[in-house]
């Protein structure tokens, strides 16, 4: 009777926990799309590259281990029509293959194995968007990138396992043209449009997408702190919209990058926070971005 009990609350346990991880994904959903939330959600780029190759299952299950909000992973389509996990539009950089993804079949491509970030062999090899997507049911947020012009094959996946209100989509095209071709997925799926700040007329895109569309965040990218527009957009967008800044590379966010954080991370991290508003930080150094945050009590 005893051992009885303590195995039934051992599943009681296992089943909580099992819950819990499936729950993770609605809330991070429900973060991302309160415009008064303040706390930072962590993207990680293709995934923890850093750990193990990218867009692979084992770089995006250890970006869930770490705690991030959103996995963002590249897409391709193979010869016979498969949706793989890959960012380039060749084999070369990221497997052992050599030549157009476009003009392999996938069964071709499973002989194949990934490439770490030093270009060396690893063991391995090029998920499926759909494997991809089941490792991450329930767990964690999607961004996917090069979807756009393929989200009618990418859509009946998503529908399949389950993930549709996991995808955030984004795009730099104008809201009339984001209206006209991915006006049926608006309500699936969250878009955000990527708006170049530097450019003319950047401020008049923001004002359209919010008269139309209202998106749950802007993805913004600038060169330098000379440009004043981020400053602007964050006071038209407060409470209303999230702001997205990627820290890849210094002319994303005007230097605050990722380098820039390793040396001064209130100069990088947190002035994109607490001076431009970013709610939603996309970075190469997910682990150390998190470290940071704990360290501000978020």
């Amino acid at each position: 009777m005893i051992k009885h009990a303590a195995f039934l609350a051992i599943l009681w346990l296992f089943s909580l926990s099992s819950v819990s991880a499936q729950d993770r994904a609605a809330q991070i959903y429900n973060k991302i799309i309160d415009p008064n939330n303040k706390e930072v959600a962590v993207v990680a780029h293709r995934a923890d590259w850093r750990y193990a190759p990218e867009n692979s299952i084992a770089a995006i299950e250890r970006s869930i281990r770490q705690g991030v909000d959103v996995v963002e992973i590249d897409i391709q389509k193979t010869k016979d029509g498969e949706i793989i996990l890959m960012h380039d539009k060749t084999l070369d950089r990221t497997t052992t293959g050599k030549g157009k993804v476009n003009q392999w079949t996938l069964d071709s491509i499973r002989t194949l194995y990934l490439k770490n970030g030093a270009s060396i062999r690893t063991i391995h090899k090029v998920p499926t968007l759909e494997e991809a997507l089941l490792v991450s049911k329930g767990k964690v947020m999607i961004n996917l990138d090069k979807a756009y012009d393929i989200f009618d094959d990418v859509y009946p996946i998503l529908v399949k396992t389950g993930t549709t209100k996991q995808i955030i989509m984004k795009g730099s095209k104008p809201v009339e043209k984001v209206k006209a071709d991915f006006g049926k997925y608006l309500n699936e799926v969250l878009y955000m449009p990527v708006i170049h700040l530097d450019r003319p007329g950047a401020m008049q895109q923001v004002d359209e997408f919010m008269a139309t569309i209202k998106p749950v965040a802007f993805e913004f990218l600038f060169v330098s702190d000379t440009c004043q527009v981020p400053k602007l957009v964050k006071e038209r967008l407060a409470g209303k919209s999230k702001i997205w800044y990627n820290t890849l590379w210094d002319t994303m966010a005007g230097g605050h990058d990722d380098d820039m954080s390793l040396q001064d991370p209130d100069a990088g991290y947190g002035y994109l926070i607490d001076e431009l508003g970013a709610t939603i930080l996309q970075t190469d150094r997910s682990d150390y971005l998190l470290e940071y945050l704990r360290s501000r009590g978020e």
